[in-house]
């Protein structure tokens, strides 16, 4: 047993069911004395009393705000004294530089800093060099980093952010695995909950669905996703088609206005709105699942899909090379709609997709499942012994 005081330091509550799951009760029960601080959300309190830990909202902007910032920082020094914390760790760029920076300031021992992605890889001009020194300076003020797929480790070595000594990958990466066998488990749904979920998001059993899970952006390729199945559904009159969008429209790297408007506008695009309970039911709706993405940490949702047994297509890009054994588990696109289209007609013809699926989720449940995970975790980051 450990009671060694851990503070997680994220700016938004949603990352947190998305990134850890039931690892903050895992490591509670492993004697840890877990810690949260996050921008002030109405979901917090209660997601604090499940999960066992302790927390402060502190509003954690995603831009930069000098003043604002500075406020931030020393409200993060204040709770890192008075709860003695011996371990910090920081997730998403913002709330990963703070709590480094805080770390150093109050002479915190172990400071993790999890990468999680790289926002400048598809930034340009001034931005990107910002982009870049900020992760560089989060680098340097911590003491180990976590990079989430091996690709991102070697983006991360390649791009001179650290040296490789200071970094490590947890097993094949993710920041701590998914639930294979309980959560996203295709024998485990509730039945009653996804025969309702299709009735109201008027979706037939026949229906060829192709889902996308995430933030509705221009980074994670939905224009041209978007496209793709505009041509899928001209071309093919066989059989009807819908995507479905599980996540919400973000104002930070929009959709070009004709792609919105061409989304709302149509009646065989579902959008969702970001879901937090029962995911794995709209994931139980889907035929294919794409994530035609520019840059991820790693592709999570890629997992959660596979998890539940369904074809995945993606690009072969950072995080997201990790997350697919191609021709086995997926098959890797190029970011253009004609290259998801092709493979969205190759995968509509098989006629048989069972080996796809049940390949999809050993390679999960071998290598991604939670259980297997969480004691790396706590061995590699946090065990004294």
């Amino acid at each position: 047993m450990n009671n060694q005081s851990i503070l997680h330091v994220v700016n938004v509550y949603f990352v947190l069911p998305y990134f850890f799951g039931d690892q903050f009760l895992y490591l509670e029960k492993q004697g840890y004395d877990v810690h949260v601080i996050c921008s002030p959300s109405e979901n917090l309190k209660q997601y604090s009393e499940d999960k066992k830990f302790k927390y402060a909202e502190i509003n954690i902007l995603r831009s930069f705000s000098i003043i604002e910032d500075i406020k931030s920082l020393y409200n993060i020094c204040l709770y890192i004294k008075k709860n003695n914390i011996e371990t910090v760790v920081g997730h998403t760029p913002k709330g990963a530089l703070l709590a480094m920076i805080a770390g150093s300031i109050m002479r915190v021992k172990k400071r993790i800093y999890f990468r999680h992605g790289l926002l400048y890889e598809t930034s340009k001009g001034i931005k990107r060099s910002i982009l870049i020194f900020a992760e560089r300076f989060t680098s340097m003020c911590s003491t180990k980093i976590v990079c989430v797929s091996p690709s991102l480790a070697k983006k991360s070595i390649l791009d001179k952010l650290n040296n490789s000594e200071k970094q490590i990958v947890i097993g094949k990466g993710t920041c701590g695995g998914i639930d294979s066998l309980n959560k996203f488990s295709p024998t485990n749904v509730d039945v009653d909950f996804v025969n309702n979920l299709r009735v109201n998001l008027n979706i037939n059993k026949e229906d060829f669905v192709i889902g996308f899970c995430g933030r509705i952006v221009k980074d994670k390729g939905i224009v041209e996703l978007v496209e793709a199945f505009i041509k899928l559904k001209s071309l093919n009159k066989d059989r009807k088609c819908k995507l479905l969008l599980v996540g919400g429209f973000e104002e930070r790297d929009p959709l070009p206005l004709e792609i919105v408007n061409r989304i709302k506008n149509d009646d065989d695009i579902i959008v969702s709105g970001f879901i937090y309970e029962n995911i794995e039911c709209y994931y139980h709706l889907m035929s294919v699942y794409v994530l035609p993405s520019y840059r991820e940490g790693f592709g999570m949702s890629v997992l959660e899909a596979s998890s539940m047994c369904k074809p995945v297509l993606t690009t072969k890009v950072t995080g997201c090379v990790d997350s697919i054994i191609d021709g086995e588990t997926g098959f890797f696109v190029d970011n253009n709609s004609n290259s998801i289209y092709q493979k969205l007609i190759y995968l509509m013809e098989l006629n048989d997709l069972s080996s796809i699926q049940k390949k999809g989720r050993d390679f999960v449940v071998e290598n991604f499942d939670n259980r297997v995970l969480w004691p790396i975790i706590e061995k590699q980051l946090y065990s004294t012994n």
